[in-house]
């Protein structure tokens, strides 16, 4: 994405390249324990950096008692295609998970609780925003900054149901030690991704 210089142009600055934030909301569902909170990321463009801040609320319940409970706050930024910068913060049952990343030369290195992980620049965390975030061999899991090497394939059409509605979109397949579905539509927007999770499988629709 150009951005164009505004120097010496009337009430121009730096915050006029800025596109308009996009937001976009999922409701998460749970295979086995139905509807289970909400997943969203808010896009922000400026010349060519791209920046994605994400909000998750999980609470699983069965009979009306709390199993699992989930909150996370994240940020990430890309110069063009590449990650340049992660922190996440994720609290899973009263368990607090940060983890860091920074773009170190050719690479991107990772500090979590399981350590300093150097991984190649090319990596992608696991959250689908675009096309360009699944364009990968490997990626970072955002809740505990393990890296995994992946295959992704696909890419043909399909129709989901978003909103009541088909929508029409490309199907990819992300294999690695976990599984995921992305759909995304014409627009660049994923409207569906499905995580293959141990104890079933969990469905991210956008909200319409």
């Amino acid at each position: 994405m150009a951005g164009i210089l505004l120097n010496g142009v009337p009430g121009g600055s730096a915050q006029a390249m800025a596109e308009a934030p996009r937001q976009l909301t999922y409701d998460v569902k749970h295979s086995v324990f139905g509807d289970i909170g909400t997943y969203i990321n808010v896009i922000e463009a400026s010349g060519s950096m791209i920046t994605i801040k994400t909000t998750a609320h999980f609470l699983v319940k069965a009979l009306g008692v709390g199993l699992h409970r989930e909150d996370a706050q994240r940020v990430e930024q890309f110069q063009g295609d590449r990650l340049v910068f992660f922190h996440g913060v994720t609290v899973k049952n009263g368990e607090t998970t940060e983890i860091k990343g920074q773009a170190s030369g050719n690479n991107f290195v990772i500090t979590s609780p399981l350590g300093t992980v150097t991984a190649p620049a090319s990596i992608k965390p696991a959250n689908p925003w675009s096309t360009r975030s699944i364009e990968s061999t490997e990626m970072m899991r955002v809740d505990n900054g393990k890296v995994e090497k992946v295959t992704v394939s696909g890419g043909g059409q399909t129709n989901v149901s978003v909103g009541g509605a088909s929508t029409s979109a490309r199907e990819y397949d992300i294999a690695g030690a976990t599984k995921y579905k992305v759909y995304i539509d014409s627009h660049d927007v994923p409207v569906m991704f499905v995580v293959d999770d141990d104890s079933g499988e969990v469905t991210f629709t956008l909200k319409k």
